[in-house]
């Protein structure tokens, strides 16, 4: 039922914006000042948390979270327009209560509007980069390892948060949201626009090498190849054991 699936993405969504947002305050406040330290909590309490929640709600609803991979899937025809707008409003929303939730649990004013500015050029380019990669590993794994898919997405958002300018934000429902709390992880709404742009080039560079990196032809050939190498090692099994079974009755 879609209802079923829309409640799994706006909690997803929530309790992955309650993480980024949550960890975000906390590593700031223990860290005494060492920026680098509450990254590392901000990236390390994200990437626990995605492996968890694309696990349990990846049966589910898919564990989009994130209105680019939700636009993917529609121009696929994977889910049909009404599913698609449904997904987005859900995930922006579960994305404001998880920031809501962040704020309520740590005493800080429930409606806040960002000041930290993330505008330039090398910070939209680090995004295209950040969603680019993102798209790429949930391809990948879901074509090559479906059952890692957590895992990949888990272990490439942790790592983007350090190899990006951006920290990665790679979703523009966690971007729309983090423009709504002025805590480390926040973005200034005039930051906001930019962000969001550079994930739909991200989304357009992907469906273009796309059907190149992971055509059907070089699929089906390449599980052709070890289906063949599979029955040739099969036959040379099956030769070795004939020739000592011979050897055998000759002695």
């Amino acid at each position: 039922m879609i209802s079923r699936r829309l409640v799994a993405e706006f909690l997803g969504t929530a309790l992955l914006l309650l993480t980024v947002v949550g960890s975000g305050i906390m590593g700031e406040k223990l860290s005494s000042g060492n920026v680098a330290v509450a990254l590392l909590a901000n990236a390390l309490a994200t990437g626990a948390s995605l492996y968890v929640l694309i696990t349990i709600f990846g049966p589910i609803s898919g564990a989009h979270f994130n209105p680019v991979v939700t636009t993917l899937t529609r121009i696929r025809g994977e889910i049909t327009s009404s599913g698609w707008l449904g997904y987005l409003i859900v995930q922006i929303a579960g994305a404001m209560v998880g920031v809501l939730m962040a704020h309520l649990i740590f005493e800080l004013p429930l409606v806040q509007v960002s000041e930290h500015s993330r505008d330039g050029v090398p910070q939209m380019i680090s995004e295209v980069v950040a969603t680019f990669g993102l798209l790429l590993t949930i391809g990948g794994f879901s074509r090559f390892n479906s059952e890692k898919v957590p895992m990949g997405v888990a272990l490439y958002i942790v790592g983007a948060y350090w190899f990006t300018s951006s920290t990665s934000f790679a979703n523009p429902a966690v971007s729309i949201a983090r423009s709504f709390t002025n805590t480390f992880a926040g973005i200034a709404p005039h930051s906001l626009w930019g962000y969001v742009l550079a994930k739909g080039v991200a989304l357009g560079i992907y469906m273009i090498l796309e059907p190149i990196l992971f055509e059907k032809k070089t699929l089906l050939a390449e599980q052709g190849a070890i289906e063949r190498e599979s029955a040739h090692v099969s036959e040379r099994s099956q030769y070795d054991r004939d020739h000592r079974r011979d050897r055998t009755i000759q002695n």
